[in-house]
């Protein structure tokens, strides 16, 4: 984020960190400061959490990395559909990934710190006895009986978002949980900000006013070829497509489905699960809302001639009973900023607010007609200070590594209350991205039930809540 010379009361970092530890006390997370001492530990300081990895590809290996960075963790198992990711051998991967996926092929070649069993089914790593959490980072149409499997094994989980691939899973994660002791960290990894815990409190305090608006964008230019075309083949050798499909319905494998590509794909993810959830999370929790109570979207596939399911132009409103709504676009047929240094901004009746994992700026909103033109706040900006970088995003601040340092200290200190992600969190910002999938589907402004999870006002919708998945999957 640039400094503006205008811009005065600038924040040290010393000071952003006292006020972020406030800020995170303040907002019921109950977690401590990023940076700070971890929380008292059960196995003691020495012993270390043994960690199973099922699905261990482009986001799964940046995990295993961040989970490798800490002294307190082993790795213990590894599991993939795929044989050369499963055995960590670049050498291996099939040339017509490399053509196809790029640089989301994962260079692997990690060193572990003692034997690593290695399983194609991740059912046979969950019977694991000496395996104490694990870490789910396969796509989206299997986060939920995943999750509900590894509770019934009896063991913690940190699972990456999006949560679910339908609505209907979520609450039954939800329901599975609550039965069990289990720590379960949701990746929603602005949970882990110091800058965004500091702005939820602020926010919530006044700090702009009322804010009435709140917009974010995900951009993306992928003309003219998006994801391509591609034909029904055979699989590359030693890539389970049963097993990937899972739940979903048996077809022929495609290179430009998986790996990585089945984010353009809807019966496995989408944009607005993908990247949407991410600001629609920040944005509710500045706000301090649970869920809209309607949804409108507009979009459809424009302009780029490829194999995907999902639009290349969309627009979503989702209106809160507080009297606020929240836009939010998706563009991968164009390009450039939509918010100049920034990710997120809420306008507020005092001031607005542009936002990023990497600072914030406060601008004071002047008097409108038949208004007093002085300043309503004062002009105010942050940027964390690192040398470094995380990301493609040019991040200051590791917010995933944060967020995994808090689950291994809650799994070491058993203290559920203390997740700064759990599930009812990482369900309703997950739930934004399947409204808005619901609501550009059935083509209609939708009324939605926060409590009961339903639509008011059509049947057709409350129909894709949910699928029937392909035998033998069951939702626990």
């Amino acid at each position: 984020m640039a400094i503006k010379e205008e811009l005065s009361n600038k924040t040290t970092r010393k000071e952003f960190i006292r006020k972020s530890t406030c800020a995170a006390a303040g907002i019921s997370l109950g977690v401590s400061a990023i940076g700070s001492p971890a929380l008292g530990s059960v196995l003691g300081a020495n012993d270390k959490v043994r960690v199973g990895f099922i699905g261990v590809g482009n986001r799964g290996t940046q995990l295993m990395t961040r989970f490798m960075a800490n002294d307190d963790v082993e790795v213990a198992a590894l599991s993939d559909v795929y044989e050369p990711y499963m055995d960590r051998d670049y050498s291996k991967v099939s040339e017509k990934i490399l053509a196809e996926v790029g640089d989301k092929v994962p260079k692997m070649g990690e060193k572990f710190s003692g034997k690593v069993g290695k399983y194609k089914d991740f059912r046979k790593l969950l019977d694991l006895k000496d395996i104490d959490a694990v870490c789910i980072a396969t796509p989206d149409h299997w986060h939920a009986i995943q999750t509900i499997m590894a509770l019934d094994a009896g063991k913690d989980i940190y699972v990456e978002k999006p949560l679910t691939i339908t609505l209907y899973e979520g609450r039954r994660m939800i329901e599975a949980a609550a039965k069990t002791d289990r720590i379960i960290q949701v990746g929603l990894n602005r949970r882990g900000s110091s800058i965004y815990q500091s702005l939820a409190k602020m926010i919530r305090d006044g700090k702009i006013g009322k804010v009435s608006l709140a917009r974010a964008y995900r951009i993306s230019n992928m003309y003219p070829d998006g994801i391509g075309k591609a034909k029904g083949v055979r699989p590359p050798r030693g890539f389970d497509w049963d097993m990937w499909l899972g739940p979903r319905a048996k077809i022929p494998y495609q290179y430009n489905i998986a790996p990585y590509k089945f984010r353009w794909w809807k019966d496995y993810s989408t944009q607005m699960g993908n990247w949407g959830v991410h600001y629609m999370d920040a944005i509710r929790w500045m706000m301090g809302e649970e869920a809209p109570t309607a949804i409108s979207a507009h979009g459809g596939k424009y302009v780029l001639d490829d194999d995907r399911t999902i639009p290349d132009t969309m627009e979503v409103t989702f209106e809160f009973a507080s009297g606020a709504i929240i836009a939010f676009g998706i563009y991968e047929a164009s390009g450039g900023s939509m918010i100049v240094d920034g990710e997120i901004e809420l306008r507020g009746t005092k001031g607005n607010l542009i936002s990023s994992q990497s600072g914030y700026r406060f601008e004071p909103n002047e008097g409108g007609q038949f208004q007093d033109r002085d300043g309503l706040i004062k002009p105010e900006e942050y940027e964390f200070e690192s040398d470094q970088s995380y990301g493609d995003l040019g991040i200051k601040e590791d917010s995933t590594a944060n967020l995994i340092r808090n689950f291994l200290d809650c799994v070491k200190s058993r203290a559920r209350d203390k997740v700064m992600c759990d599930l009812e969190t990482g369900h309703r910002s997950t739930s934004f991205a399947h409204l808005a999938n619901i609501a550009l589907e059935v083509g209609d402004r939708l009324e939605w039930d926060t409590k009961n999870e339903r639509f008011i006002n059509n049947e057709a919708a409350n129909e894709l809540l949910h699928y029937e998945y392909r035998k033998p999957w069951i939702l626990g």
